[in-house]
């Protein structure tokens, strides 16, 4: 049977009496022309610049081939065009999109190529706490690197906002192998980490990873305190609200920010005890049901206290309804008064709305590969789902700064990265200048040309 193809060719079926053959040829050709984009999200936020000062590094001087800052900004510039495991990077130093992250054009060691290989960024990537190590040549700030997601944050306001709502909420992270931390997880049924996400719509401000046999809420009073005390300083007038599912309803947090003017709308739990509260309203919800054969809904004010577990008693919004599958029940505590928000469009515009944070955590995990937590240590898969989490923010930021108004205004990463970053071209590199040539039948001509002048007038 004759060979059809080779290292050297491929011989596909043939078209009007032509051979049709493919090498791997072409020289300077890259499938990320589109990177061009994030390069300048990158320099509107100073991504690199930031997150590469949140690290020593230890290597001496004279023998360094790729600076710290190419180190980062390649590794998250990869994840952002889904590239999410390092061993991608020994055939990626040499695109020539990426190799513009590189401060250099001419490698600095014979052999060499203007970006690192995996066993570089692998030695970036396990970089321990600052001072936990003696022999690690990449040392991390922990608290640095977290401070990074919130100063970007309050850099994307033009002016102060009157009010941010802030969502949290838990999520699992599966692991496949003998990880540090790995615990069984009753609900999600696997053995994974449970991180901790915080948005503010679109922006990322938290994502820590944690492990699995805790409670959801675990260390989030810490994380919120963190934001509060940061954001206050750069807003001291702005209105903080948290939301939550029931996973978060816990006295200590609750308490705490009834004691430092931040108001919370959290899910409860429902138990026979709140369900006797509202048995006359479940009565006329399942009536109204079977008058119209259409959902019936009716709200009560609630004041409600557990038996142990809370201070004080707090107020509650209860919602019964009744559906084809029967009674569905749902209740909510708050710290906003009556006066303030009315119960009815409290549950439906305002604690229903914290759902929009699931699609975002997706974007994390889905399109950004935030799971890709294979490293044998908590401490590196924590800086593994950081850069993940930064490879989120530089894209978000194409999208925010960029793409407003456009058809890729409201995508997801993976659309956008998919559609605008994902583009063929050709770079010929001269004396006078570097040019990418992109694919001349390219669909996203228009809004790649809307998204290059903001960036470029942003950065």
């Amino acid at each position: 049977m004759p060979t059809q193809c080779s290292q050297s060719q491929l011989v596909f079926e043939g078209f009007a009496n032509r051979k049709v053959v493919g090498r791997f040829d072409g020289g300077a050709v890259t499938s990320n022309g589109g990177g061009l984009l994030l390069r300048a999200a990158d320099k509107a936020l100073g991504l690199t610049a930031r997150v590469a000062a949140c690290f020593r590094d230890g290597r001496a001087p004279d023998h360094i081939v790729h600076k710290l800052e190419t180190l980062v900004a390649q590794r998250i510039h990869g994840i952002a065009l889904g590239y999410e495991d390092i061993n991608d990077h020994d055939e990626l130093r040499h695109d020539p999109v990426l190799g513009l992250l590189s401060d250099t054009l001419t490698p600095k060691r014979a052999g060499a190529a203007v970006l690192a290989g995996k066993s570089t960024l692998q030695r970036l990537e396990t970089a321990p706490a600052s001072g936990d190590a003696r022999y690690h040549k990449f040392e991390v700030d922990d608290a640095a690197m977290e401070e990074v997601f919130l100063s970007i944050y309050v850099a994307a306001h033009k002016t102060p906002p009157r009010r941010i709502i802030l969502d949290l909420d838990a999520t699992d992270d599966p692991i496949h192998g003998n990880q540090e931390g790995g615990f069984y997880h009753g609900y999600y049924r696997c053995h994974c980490y449970l991180p901790l996400y915080i948005f503010d719509g679109r922006h990322l401000l938290v994502a820590k990873l944690r492990k699995a046999d805790i409670d959801a809420a675990s260390g989030s009073k810490e994380e919120i305190k963190r934001i509060v005390d940061y954001v206050r300083r750069a807003w001291p007038d702005v209105e903080i609200w948290l939301r939550a599912d029931s996973g978060f309803t816990r006295d200590d947090l609750m308490h705490w920010c009834e004691e430092n003017n931040v108001d919370y709308v959290f899910g409860l739990a429902r138990n026979k005890r709140l369900q006797s509260m509202i048995s006359e309203e479940a009565d006329t919800a399942k009536a109204l049901y079977e008058e119209t054969g259409k959902a019936g809904r009716i709200f009560k004010e609630l004041n409600y206290r557990t038996l142990k577990s809370w201070s004080a008693s707090r107020r509650v919004v209860a919602k019964a309804e009744h559906l084809a599958k029967g009674a569905n029940p749902r209740f909510i505590v708050t710290s906003l008064t009556l006066d303030e928000v009315e119960g009815q469009h409290l549950y439906e515009q305002i604690y229903c709305a914290r759902g929009e944070m699931e699609n975002r955590i997706k974007e994390c995990q889905l399109d950004l590969l935030a799971d890709r937590t294979s490293a044998a240590s908590m401490r590196g898969n924590q800086l593994r789902l950081w850069f993940a989490s930064l490879a989120y923010v530089l894209i978000d930021a194409v999208r925010r700064i960029g793409l407003a108004g456009t058809g890729l205004a409201r995508a997801t990463c993976g659309s956008v990265r998919l559609k605008l970053l994902k583009i063929g071209a050709v770079v010929t590199i001269t004396v006078r200048r570097i040019k990418v040539a992109f694919a001349t039948a390219c669909p996203a001509q228009e809004i790649m040309t809307i998204a290059h002048e903001r960036l470029r007038t942003a950065a």
